[in-house]
């Protein structure tokens, strides 16, 4: 059946980011077609670190999302963070994210967004083209039989990933910056009941339990180390598991699914908006996955798109206006964690006034809560320059009953 044609919104893509521009925008009374090029609604992503980070918890909260996630076991994440300046930095954080596999965590937010009223969902079609010219009106699409139609909508929301095809269309072009690191993980049961986070220079790793005892266990080694792995990824990847310091109990772990890897994968970031067009999630923005951020960052970014326009779609204000303050927030509140984790993804030597701060985060509570609130996600780049926490940075002077 050919799907109807005219829509407020149409988003490409239902993973997360598309899911929750989608609910969220028929929330507001607007008709929103989803388009999916995968006709069965149960797939889900695995090349992902299942861990989304606790500043995307209220946009899980405003979605509905919560009680679904607490049912399927979600665990509320924290983060325990080891370096070689000072050993272990713990924390209590001021909120907590959600460590959820994909293959829980997708066809349920996907099944909500599809029964919202005002969503249709046009599964099995693919996204081939923009309406318009200058000004995106809409998209051409394609199903498995070659039938084509068209879906005009006064805004299109790209959801669709890293490689967006929607940017190919429109001729968005990426900055782009290479990842000194290379990636490969796979599932445990069981490791640890806490995430664990090992910045080893240049080397990393992590550890991060999911529901049902599962831990996803990361290894990002410099890519010096390519010829070791490809030599034996199998032995290279547990060798570098046994060797990080208070390494997981794995003589007793089962493995509960193949070793995955992914051996490039640069950061890249692009407009999130232009006339017609707005991008959402991994489309805008796709950053080191050491850090753990695009499933948090697809929740917020898509959020912030329909606080930004969805007053226009309903006629207070107008469009181009509401997408340019998407466009200058989403710069504003992601890009200097962009330049911070797209640095650190070249796998340099920390700076002295890092090591200097991490060994102080190890014995200053304050200090750590700051810390790991800015590796959550929580706080922003210019948190870390507040005199209060740089004194105790330059300064010091913390002592253990601060943690109060």
């Amino acid at each position: 059946m050919r799907p109807a044609k005219d829509f407020d919104v149409a988003v490409v893509g239902a993973s997360l980011a598309g899911c929750t521009a989608a609910r969220l925008f028929a929330q507001r009374g607007l008709r929103v077609a989803l388009i999916e090029r995968r006709p069965d609604l149960g797939f889900y992503k695995t090349a992902c670190t299942h861990f989304v980070q606790s500043s995307a918890t209220p946009t899980i909260e405003r979605l509905g999302l919560a009680p679904l996630l607490e049912r399927r076991g979600a665990v509320h994440n924290g983060i325990d963070l080891w370096t070689r300046h000072g050993g272990w930095i713990v924390a209590r954080q001021e909120g907590f994210g959600y460590s959820l596999t994909r293959r829980q965590l997708d066809p349920a937010l996907r099944k909500l967004a599809a029964e919202t009223p005002g969503v249709e969902l046009l599964a099995g079609w693919t996204a081939i083209g923009l309406l318009g010219e200058g000004r995106w009106s809409g998209v051409r699409i394609e199903n498995a039989a070659r039938e084509v139609a068209e879906v005009r909508a006064r805004l299109v929301v790209a959801a669709d990933g890293r490689g967006s095809k929607m940017a190919r269309f429109a001729g968005a072009r990426a900055r782009s910056k290479p990842n000194g690191r290379f990636f490969y993980w796979t599932g445990l049961r069981p490791v640890g009941a806490r995430a664990r986070v090992w910045m080893l220079e240049p080397d990393c790793a992590y550890t991060f339990p999911n529901e049902d005892g599962l831990t996803l266990a990361l290894v990002a080694p410099h890519r010096d180390r390519l010829p070791e792995f490809r030599a034996d990824r199998e032995g290279a990847y547990m060798r570098m598991l046994r060797s990080l310091p208070d390494a997981p109990e794995l003589d007793t772990a089962s493995r509960e699914s193949k070793l995955l890897g992914k051996l490039e994968a640069p950061n890249t970031i692009r407009a999130a908006a232009r006339p017609g067009l707005a991008f959402v999630g991994d489309a805008a923005l796709a950053g080191d996955p050491f850090w753990g951020v695009g499933c948090g960052w697809a929740f917020q970014s898509s959020e912030w798109l329909v606080e930004e326009t969805a007053p226009a779609l309903l006629g207070k204000g107008e469009l181009d206006a509401g997408l340019d303050r998407y466009r200058r927030l989403h710069r504003w509140r992601l890009g200097p964690h962009y330049i911070q984790t797209s640095d650190f993804s070249t796998a340099r030597e920390m700076r002295p006034i890092e090591r200097r701060g991490l060994r102080r985060a190890a014995a200053d509570p304050v200090l750590a809560r700051s810390l790991i609130s800015f590796f959550a996600r929580e706080r922003s780049v210019s948190h870390l320059l507040d005199p209060r926490v740089a004194g105790r940075l330059l300064i010091g002077g913390a002592r253990r009953s601060d943690a109060a």
